[in-house]
């Protein structure tokens, strides 16, 4: 649903609140922008502000039935910053970052792990503080209002090319769209190994209430907001960020477990299982590692990861991520997951991790992404659908035949003057046919096709990469595309191949120091 069709199935008072909302968090951030915070930087302030004032309300509520302990001790909460003014009050905010950061695992520990106070004017605070945070009530007007507000701004951090936040956010059509076709259920356990700002966790949690929530136990309804959905993030400042817009969405508690643990995924092997993998993991040049696999290869860089469950050696960070969300998988388990072109292609051990894939697992779906639609310039994308088989007999391969859908070919989409919307997407998830997929038919417009196995297997290293559709700028009897969307696209091939050669620089044992004149040049194309 996009965000016009959203606003048109809730009350015109709802939406009235939240576009007031949205206005007023928008208004302070430009404040403080001109005080040199960046976007993101006020959505991690507002992220500790918002959790201590919500921790106030829940202990404060006048319509609980018993009074609340407070999560947050005294010396810290929202009371003792709102009671000071001034330089007094900036102090102690710093104070209260520091203290309320050492509490590991926890919801407080995550949002607060290694804060810092980015607000240098004491005066700024005070407005953020009593004037915007205090004269609102968080927790007792809903949280699909806050949730959208904060949704609201962490794509506007993420248009924030100088800061790199936006690696970390899905554009949110092509979420829905792969939670609608998943459809996630009340007894699923669901995960994101790398969520970023948890866009997909609190897409299938908002799907789940939408569809099941009148048929759901109690243990259901709580196992749905305390445990049976959970994510990890390398990054802190982005974990807290994904914690706080879980909490505002009514997932998880302030004073419970962590449901976003932080650390990176790949270091071992995953002591849960999930049901439901939505991701999309970093793009990007490669981490520093090393690498032991099954075939008792090593692939050395500076860290070590010793991943038994891994079959192919590679430092290749996005095919570790596939071997990675495999071994996230139950039997029987479902994924969607994003990825780059090159895993389709790649050979040596992206040929070997394509046939585990097509052997081990039923890869049913490929969704053929087109340029423009991420905030990360240069990404050209895939989506792969893969359930979790048991063996065959015979060693036969469980998948059988793979649908592709070319949404890339033609499509041509800006951040700004042609965003994707989920309407562009309504074909791709009309001819996924979720209800049942044996009834899937190749579509009029040549978009969706077939392909076996036995056609697959037998391509040069098993390339997954498959092209079919002519492009429409390439005949010369068709309309001339715009030169906007022609520069466009220049600019993300060239940034594409910059990542190319990074990641071979890197390969071969160069160090690639980024020059950030190319890349400035790139962007002003």
């Amino acid at each position: 649903m996009s965000t016009t069709e959203a606003a048109s199935t809730i009350p015109a008072k709802a939406a009235a609140q939240t576009n007031s909302l949205v206005a007023k968090l928008w208004n302070y951030c430009n404040v403080l922008r001109d005080n040199g915070l960046s976007t993101i930087e006020y959505v991690e302030q507002l992220s500790y502000l918002l959790f201590l004032k919500m921790a106030d309300e829940l202990t404060s509520d006048p319509f609980a039935r018993e009074a609340t302990p407070s999560i947050v001790e005294a010396a810290y909460d929202w009371q003792s910053l709102a009671s000071k003014r001034g330089v007094e009050l900036e102090i102690h905010y710093r104070k209260v970052l520091t203290e309320l950061g050492k509490h590991p695992g926890t919801t407080l520990g995550t949002v607060f792990a290694k804060a810092q106070n980015r607000i240098t004017e004491p005066a700024l605070l005070e407005k953020l503080v009593v004037d915007l945070i205090g004269k609102t009530d968080w927790v007792m007007e809903g949280t699909d209002l806050k949730g959208d507000a904060y949704e609201g701004l962490l794509a506007k951090g993420a248009e924030d090319t100088k800061t790199g936040a936006g690696q970390y956010f899905t554009p949110r059509p092509l979420i829905d769209a792969m939670v609608q076709v998943m459809r996630p259920g009340p007894n699923d356990r669901i995960t994101d190994p790398a969520c970023g700002t948890a866009g997909f966790l609190i897409a299938a949690h908002s799907y789940i209430r939408e569809h099941h929530l009148k048929d759901l136990s109690r243990e259901q309804r709580l196992a749905l907001g305390q445990g049976s959905i959970w994510g990890n993030e390398l990054v802190p400042g982005t974990a807290r960020l994904a914690a706080m817009n879980m909490l505002l969405h009514g997932i998880g508690e302030a004073d419970g477990q962590s449901l976003i643990t932080t650390g990176d995924a790949l270091a071992e092997v995953p002591s849960r299982r999930a049901s439901l993998v939505l991701a999309n993991p970093p793009f990007g040049k490669k981490s520093a590692i090393t690498v032991v696999g099954t075939d008792g290869k090593t692939d050395r860089e500076d860290m070590s990861y010793d991943r038994s469950d891994f079959r192919a050696t590679t430092t290749n960070k996005q095919l570790n991520f596939l071997q990675h969300i495999m071994s996230l998988m139950e039997m029987d388990g479902r994924a969607a997951v994003v990825l780059p072109d090159n895993v389709l292609f790649e050979g040596g051990a992206g040929e070997k991790v394509r046939r585990r894939l097509l052997q081990e697992f039923d890869l049913h779906t490929i969704l053929r992404l087109p340029t423009g639609i991420f905030y990360a310039g240069g990404v050209k994308a895939n989506v792969l659908f893969f359930d979790k088989k048991p063996p065959r007999s015979g060693d036969v391969p469980n998948t059988s035949e793979v649908w592709v859908y070319d949404f890339r070919t033609g499509m041509h989409f800006t951040l700004k003057k042609n965003p994707l919307r989920l309407a562009d997407l309504a074909g791709f998830i009309q001819a996924y046919k979720p209800d049942d997929r044996s009834a899937r038919t190749e579509t009029g417009d040549g978009r969706f096709k077939r392909f076996t196995y036995d056609e697959l297997i037998a391509r040069d290293k098993v390339n997954l990469d498959v092209v079919w559709l002519k492009d429409p700028a390439l005949d010369e009897a068709g309309d001339l595309l715009a030169p906007e969307v022609i520069a466009q696209e220049i600019v993300e091939d060239l940034q594409a191949a910059l990542a190319e050669f990074e990641a071979i620089a890197e390969a071969l044992g160069g160090e690639v120091k980024p020059d950030t004149a190319a890349e400035e040049a790139i962007a002003q194309t």
